[in-house]
């Protein structure tokens, strides 16, 4: 897949500490991907997988 034209975003919580994801979301995908490494690897879902994800951890499925 041609990532070229993607608009990547960080989440405007983002510190200065650089751990951070950058999300695209390109027509009926979501991707993410390290800030730090952006020629690395790319994760893709489908938007219903980001929504139960986002509902997670908003909801503290994920928290330590």
């Amino acid at each position: 897949m041609d990532l070229s034209r993607a608009v990547w975003r960080k989440s405007t919580r983002s510190g200065s500490s650089g751990n951070c994801v950058e999300v695209a979301a390109p027509p009926r995908l979501v991707m993410v991907r390290d800030s730090k490494q952006r020629q690395g690897a790319v994760l893709s879902f489908s938007p219903n997988e980001w929504a139960t994800f986002i509902q997670g951890i908003k909801g503290g499925s994920f928290d330590i």
